[in-house]
């Protein structure tokens, strides 16, 4: 999809200017994406992803006129090289299964952080499909939604919460499963003990998990 070395090319289409020119800053910051350019609706999105040939089109649901989802087969058509990620406020499957069934390569809430949407960028330019974890309690009822439509490949979506963690919130992770303590990895990251434990509270939150205790048995317990 992307020549080795080169940045991934990514379309922006949100209606919503402040966290449309947000998201495009976030992005600039990050060496391996080049936004190359952005639309406010469909219509628009559909003359850029022609003109411009993305690899990557960031696409949000609730769009003025037409959804998102409703755009998915004009996106397709207009630039078949590109890879379509829904990144939406809508929790409702019947969104995903559309998604799903339009042929878009992952479903992302606005909830994510930044480290897990550019994670879910490189996945999905990998050819990965990517679901957030809070949707993935919804993926059968999405699946029923297709009607086991044997033209809608099943995405071979990642599911595991752990893809939700940042870079920092995984070393730590793999520090708790050693038996570290807040204090003892704090020294080792050569970082504030205050710092860890925020880490720890989000590591918990995103895994859905009660305890340290049980973070180092999910850890320990994962393959490789």
């Amino acid at each position: 999809m992307t020549t080795a070395g080169l940045p991934i090319r990514v379309l922006v289409v949100d209606d919503h200017t402040l966290f449309r020119r947000g998201l495009i800053a976030l992005l600039a910051a990050d060496a391996r994406f080049a936004v190359i350019g952005e639309a406010a609706d469909a219509g628009e999105a559909l003359r850029r992803a022609a003109e411009l040939q993305p690899d990557i089109v960031l696409l949000d649901n609730h769009l003025p006129g037409v959804r998102g989802v409703d755009a998915l087969a004009g996106l397709k058509a207009a630039a078949p090289q590109a890879r379509v990620l829904m990144l939406t406020v809508s929790e409702d499957e019947r969104d995903l299964a559309a998604a799903l069934r339009g042929g878009a390569r992952g479903y992302l809430l606005k909830t994510v952080d930044s480290d897990g949407l550019t994670a879910a960028l490189l996945r999905t330019a990998g050819g990965e499909s990517v679901v957030s974890p809070e949707m993935t309690g919804k993926l059968v009822n999405a699946f029923q939604a297709l009607g086991g439509d044997a033209a809608v490949p099943a995405p071979t979506v990642d599911v595991d919460p752990i893809h939700s963690l940042s870079p920092r919130e995984r070393e730590i992770l793999s520090h708790i499963a050693k038996g570290a303590s807040n204090k003892e990895i704090a020294r080792a990251l050569d970082i504030a003990e205050t710092t860890v434990k925020i880490h720890v509270q989000h590591i918990l939150r995103k895994l859905n998990l009660g305890s340290r205790v049980q973070a180092a048995v999910y850890a320990t317990g994962r393959p490789g």
